[in-house]
């Protein structure tokens, strides 16, 4: 892998943090607030502002940026972004590219995770591996032939509003599944299930099943050699992985089931990391 610094920007719903990476090495993180209310120039002016100061400190031969939309990969276009309401349709790559004159490249934050994952954590060497995002909700990036599939038009691996049950899999596959269903903070159950209590370490059994059911899924749909999770649920992976084993074991394809891996990330900061992962998957 070359000497290659390149600006990762993450791009949240209140937040935006950004760092140069250089290969798997993060110098030092800015995260600031942005004006999510604001108009399209609010929130593009925030996210300058960071840029510019990583661009002082450092030179970088790219950027790469993560957000949480659904993005036109080619042309660097977002789309109806998560939580900023001003953000219909905003030409990120072009306004980008002509303030500073690098190549800059776009796409989904969940894709953005595997392809972190790809370059930098564990799906290091795989030809094909899903990385799985359970969070507020349930967001997917599938690497194929070594590479990033996006799909058509970046919505590939949405699974998560894949019908199930009574709703759509992220309403019980996701942090979201104790407040949907109970109407439990999912914080507090996390810490009751830490400190042992009964009630806490059932609904996290129940979650598992939920979630071995989205492993089936991304097993059926894709038949990865690797699923990497994670998101703030995959913490949690002790108190849900027994019953989420259980329910993957159902699989049909006994054969699949020798094969199959199933590992939890260790990237730490792995929006940073996982869009400045971008320029490597683009040289490809």
């Amino acid at each position: 892998m070359s000497n290659i610094k390149v600006i990762g920007i993450d791009l949240g719903a209140t937040n935006i943090r950004g760092a140069v990476v250089n290969n798997n090495t993060i110098g030092y993180i800015i995260s600031q607030r942005i004006k999510s209310e604001g108009s399209v120039e609010d929130v593009l002016n925030d996210i300058y502002a960071v840029v510019d100061v990583l661009l002082q400190n450092d030179k970088a031969s790219a950027i790469g940026i993560g957000v949480p939309s659904v993005v036109d990969v080619a042309e660097g276009i977002v789309y109806d972004v998560q939580y900023i309401p001003s953000w219909k349709e905003v030409h990120l790559k072009k306004l980008m590219q002509e303030r500073y004159n690098i190549p800059v490249y776009v796409n989904n934050d969940a894709n953005c995770f595997a392809v972190g994952e790809l370059y930098f954590g564990k799906g290091k060497g795989a030809d094909s591996m899903v990385g799985v995002t359970l969070g507020t909700g349930l967001g997917t990036g599938i690497i194929t032939n070594g590479k990033l599939y996006a799909g058509h038009n970046c919505g590939a691996g949405e699974i998560g509003l894949f019908p199930y049950i009574d709703n759509v899999l992220e309403y019980y596959c996701s942090g979201s599944f104790f407040g949907n269903v109970y109407g439990l903070n999912g914080v507090q159950v996390f810490k009751d299930a830490q400190a042992g209590k009964e009630m806490a370490l059932e609904l996290y059994a129940e979650l598992g099943n939920h979630v071995g059911n989205a492993v089936k899924m991304i097993m059926y749909a894709y038949d990865p050699e690797l699923i990497i999770l994670g998101g703030s649920v995959s913490q949690a992976f002790e108190y849900f992985k027994d019953t989420m084993w259980q329910q993957v074991k159902t699989f049909a394809y006994s054969k699949t089931l020798e094969h199959i891996k199933i590992e939890i990330s260790e990237l730490e900061n792995s929006g940073i990391i996982g869009a400045a992962a971008l320029y490597y998957d683009y040289q490809k």
